[in-house]
């Protein structure tokens, strides 16, 4: 791993000398040397950044450069966290952005295998594609939620950009894409065929406007997620001064920090990526954004609470409700009040869903399950559990 891996900048060094005592810079131990890695013993977050942005359609040249997010990490105050933090440092562009992504995949799995959770400062969303691959050691098939206003479906069939890397996860082997879920897209910047692939292939797609309605259908989708990556152009603008995002809609600064806190307190989740980083970014407030958006996730992490045995009917509450011929079976947990619908095996296929059986859903959806109303994101888990 180290071999892939260049210190933390002098600049950001020099800035946590002067930074008061108690704050995460003077507490986060950084890679500040060449070969000299910061001890991997009893680490929960490890901060990597990563230096490519080749395959961003927009590509006019110049480089990434991650000081300024890691300044404005390095000035905030930790929660009331017991968590060992380290800062990798960065990988640096390879020949080809398909090495600079072979780095990060390696460097990551690296980090999965130890039970270190990757927090990805990156270039291009592509790298996304590397964030995923990164499983392929691990067991299971694996939930992707991408915090975006676009779905980067694209064409499996042409070379990997930053509005096209999903259909690799798709298509290229080891199949181990169970479900992708979009959250915040808006309909202007999709073309027809990509929402209707969307729908066809089973995946979930929440617009903008449905998220900002009601910020809490963000947490069943956490629940079930084993990575999380952000598009920061999903952020209005404003918010940013992003000169190459130009729309201005998006989430604002409390939606999303709120939703990065549902990804941490997620016990799913093992790896958050925010992407499409950029010299663009131009006001310490962006930069700023961006840090909260960081510390948020640790701060769910720091809430998270296991629900226990499912097996254990002390532990859980169940609801059996009739709709039309089936029997939907929904179990709420008795700590969290979080509720779950099973997903049955079906005998007669080869089922993907082996530890995919519980899927998270809400309070709601149990509702109108009452009301003869079956939940669509349960009907998408089983089509695709049929395929």
């Amino acid at each position: 791993m180290i071999e892939f891996l260049s210190p933390v900048s002098k600049k950001v060094l020099a800035h946590r000398e002067i930074l008061p005592l108690g704050t995460l810079g003077k507490q986060i131990e950084t890679h500040a040397k060449t070969g000299e890695l910061p001890a991997l013993k009893n680490v929960k977050f490890a901060i990597l950044g990563i230096k490519e942005n080749r395959a961003d359609e927009n590509f006019m040249g110049g480089d990434v450069s991650f000081d300024s997010y890691r300044k404005a990490f390095y000035a905030l105050y930790p929660g009331n966290w017991n968590y060992n933090i380290i800062d990798l440092g960065d990988i640096e562009k390879g020949e080809t952005a398909e090495d600079t992504r072979f780095a990060a995949r390696e460097v990551i799995a690296a980090l999965l295998n130890k039970n270190i959770v990757p927090l990805i400062l990156g270039g291009s969303q592509d790298l996304a594609f590397a964030q995923y691959r990164a499983y392929d050691g691990l067991d299971g098939m694996v939930n992707v939620v991408n915090i975006d206003n676009r779905f980067d479906l694209g064409n499996a069939e042409l070379p990997i950009s930053n509005k096209s890397y999903v259909g690799k996860m798709v298509v290229e082997k080891p199949y181990n894409l169970f479900n992708y879920s979009v959250l915040g897209y808006q309909s202007f910047f999709n073309a027809p065929q990509e929402i209707a692939l969307m729908e066809k292939l089973y995946f979930d797609a929440y617009r903008l406007g449905e998220v900002c309605a009601d910020i809490t259908v963000v947490e069943p989708i956490m629940r079930d997620a084993d990575m999380v990556t952000l598009d920061v152009t999903a952020i209005k603008s404003a918010e940013l001064s992003y000169k190459n995002n130009n729309s201005p809609n998006g989430f604002d600064g409390r939606e999303v920090c709120a939703i990065s806190r549902y990804a941490g307190i997620s016990n799913k989740v093992k790896s958050f990526g925010v992407y499409e980083l950029s010299d663009s970014i131009e006001s310490k407030s962006g930069a700023m954004l961006v840090a909260q958006i960081v510390w948020y996730f640790i701060e769910g992490f720091n809430f998270r609470v296991e629900d226990g045995d499912f097996e254990s009917e002390n532990l859980f509450t169940t609801y059996k409700v009739p709709v039309d011929d089936e029997i939907l079976e929904f179990k709420k947990s008795n700590k969290t009040e979080r509720w779950w619908i099973v997903l049955p095996f079906i005998s007669n296929v080869n089922n993907k869903l082996k530890r995919h059986t519980l899927l998270p859903c809400t309070y709601g959806e149990y509702l109108g399950a009452c009301n003869q109303e079956i939940p669509e994101r349960w009907l998408k888990a089983r089509h695709k559990n049929e395929v």
